[in-house]
């Protein structure tokens, strides 16, 4: 298996960080297991950043995925679909840091370095 098969392993469990910091942060009761969605809405501070961090990664995974497995069926240079993935993953383990302590403006940009590794590996492809 490739390297950006694994990073997309990753990137697949990378939503899980944002829940478990959420969850274990905001002292999650075990009651509210029967209920999550409603109690991580009602949570406040970088508990609930940690929370969006989630649903962000949820969001951006598809693309990512994608465009990794084009870029390989499609045969582009593997060590540079490789490289791409690595930085994708670098950014989002960056932007999961910038999103909990409420740097907006850095995370933006780290997010964009993150979008363009996605269109990145489907130029690759082209």
């Amino acid at each position: 298996m490739t390297t950006a098969f694994w990073c997309v392993l990753i990137a697949a469990l990378l939503p899980y960080l944002g829940t478990l910091s959420a969850k274990i942060g905001g002292r999650m009761p075990p009651r509210a297991n029967s209920n999550p969605r409603e109690w991580l809405e009602r949570l406040s501070g970088w508990q609930k950043r940690a929370h969006w961090y989630q649903l962000n990664s949820f969001e951006v995974f598809p693309a990512f995925a994608v465009a990794v497995i084009v870029a390989t069926l499609t045969h582009a240079p593997q060590s540079r679909v490789d490289l791409l993935a690595e930085v994708f993953i670098g950014f989002r383990l960056a932007y999961y840091v910038c999103y909990v302590a409420g740097w907006a403006t850095l995370r933006t940009l780290v997010w964009t370095g993150g979008a363009v590794c996605t269109v990145w590996l489907f130029v690759l492809a082209a």
